[in-house]
């Protein structure tokens, strides 16, 4: 399996100047260096590749031994064009893949690695919380997401920015990737996989474990009083 990290975007929202995966917490930890730390507790480490943009050099001297793949247009794409330049590297694997702006604790690895194992495409989702600016999902009548954007009404739920892709459905993804708009979120190569190709994603409800992505400086601020 490989893990991709999604670090190539600005976070202008939340006004620091360092690419936010390098945004230092109140453990004397980053962002990045935390989900590393977590990662490497359950998977291999070297399995993972993190795609670069915004001061790029930062994050590959902070993690010199890490693969990278870089997106030089990261200031005019969006995620879905982030991630499909590290699908592209990942063919024929299982990838689980984790926005790099996304704060969780051990137990979140421990927690999905069942699921990874039954191979089933999923997306990690917190049912507690579905605020208005999040990607939001609903669910068909056979469990799995029928519906997952920004723009869900009456949203089931969440979703947290750690996901899973079997590599059964991996060529699928690819290609709805690719008809994406640049300022697509990757949730809308989901949707059209989910409902063009057929192929089912299910939900996987982490809301017992700290998962918070950090957007502005509130999001900042909650994370260090939990952690």
């Amino acid at each position: 399996m490989k893990i991709i990290i999604l670090a190539a975007g600005i976070g202008s929202r939340l006004g620091s100047a360092l690419p936010k995966s390098l945004v230092s917490l109140k453990i004397n930890e980053t962002i990045m260096g935390l989900q590393l730390k977590n990662i490497d507790k359950f998977f291999d480490v070297n399995d993972v590749m993190v795609v670069v943009g915004f001061k790029k050099e930062m994050i590959m001297e902070t993690f010199p031994n890490l693969l990278y793949v870089y997106n030089p247009y990261f200031e005019r794409t969006n995620t879905s064009k982030s991630l499909l330049k590290a699908l592209r590297k990942a063919r024929g694997e299982d990838v689980l893949w984790i926005n790099g702006d996304v704060v969780f604790n051990e137990s979140l690895p421990e927690q999905i690695k069942p699921f990874i194992r039954q191979g089933n495409s999923f997306v990690c989702v917190n049912n507690l919380e579905c605020g208005e600016e999040e990607v939001k999902y609903k669910l068909g009548t056979d469990g799995s997401i029928s519906e997952i954007s920004k723009t869900v009404v009456n949203g089931q739920g969440e979703a947290v920015g750690i996901n899973f892709i079997s590599h059964r459905d991996l060529p699928f993804f690819i290609d709805r990737l690719e008809e994406c708009g640049k300022n697509d979120f990757f949730e809308r190569g989901l949707e059209l996989m989910i409902k063009n190709d057929r192929r089912k994603v299910f939900p996987v409800n982490i809301s017992s474990c700290l998962c918070m992505e950090v957007d502005f400086e509130e999001d900042l601020e909650r994370v260090n009083k939990i952690i």
